[in-house]
């Protein structure tokens, strides 16, 4: 049962809705086209495609930060190239090409470069990062939290008493935010984005939560058995992103 104590969906300022649609229009179309039994090469709606999508989209939605979504594209690039029965061999290419970008990548990445002129919201971002793709449980009392989960599980404790937001991405695995002894002064934004997984947020009783994420094939639940009455909610959490064939679960102990 969904009991979200805030539902706004409406919300056009939500930077992942436009990109989310776009690559939701993509998949669709090549549904579409597929079921129109079109002479369409059979590497054009391959799985490895969607790949690039997913590298492409964890890209833009991080502003590029980190290298998850440029292994994303390399992996589905060389399936690609692959599928495409070319006169060469990819793989007789592939681990030396591969290396090369990622080293060009992490050697002339210009370090907090913003991309497409999109600005982070959160200010004073502590110099963290957890681990992807990893099972992994850790505690922290940094303000910003900034987790990603690909194709693994992450679990994060925040302690922090000015806790100011941050970024939770779930992709092909879970993430487990336990919020229970943080503290902010009033209102404060979670970016979170559930593509074929999960976010599982843990909060306080008297948290009210606001959600302006996009649900496609998707679901956002407030499963806190006992709510308190919203007069008596004193702190306000608001949710933005996407969730794509994934969903967000928030409880309580």
């Amino acid at each position: 049962m969904n009991n979200l104590n805030h539902n706004d969906n409406n919300n056009t300022k939500n930077p992942g809705r436009a990109l989310s649609g776009f690559i939701i229009a993509i998949v669709g179309i090549a549904l579409l086209l597929n079921n129109m039994h079109l002479d369409i090469p059979e590497w054009v709606l391959s799985w490895s495609n969607f790949l690039i999508l997913i590298g492409v989209f964890i890209g833009v939605r991080r502003n590029f930060k980190g290298i998850a979504w440029l292994i994303l594209i390399l992996i589905g690039a060389y399936n690609t190239l692959d599928n495409m029965n070319l006169d060469f061999d990819p793989s007789k290419y592939a681990l030396g090409f591969g290396l090369v970008i990622v080293g060009a990548f992490m050697i002339f990445r210009p370090k907090d470069s913003q991309l497409f002129g999109r600005k982070r919201k959160y200010k004073n971002k502590a110099n963290f990062d957890f681990s992807e793709s990893t099972n992994d449980k850790t505690a922290n009392n940094n303000d910003i939290i900034d987790v990603t989960a690909i194709f693994g599980g992450s679990t994060q404790t925040v302690y922090s008493k000015n806790f100011q937001g941050g970024d939770i991405m779930a992709i092909f695995g879970g993430a487990d935010i336990v919020m229970t002894q943080a503290d902010f002064p009033e209102t404060v934004s979670l970016d979170v984005t559930a593509v074929f997984g999960g976010i599982k947020l843990i909060v306080p009783q008297n948290w009210a939560i606001k959600s302006n994420v996009t649900a496609l094939f998707g679901s956002v639940e407030d499963k806190r058995s006992h709510l308190m009455p919203v007069s008596e909610m004193t702190k306000t959490l608001i949710l933005d992103g996407t969730a794509l064939f994934g969903g967000i679960e928030i409880k309580s102990f």
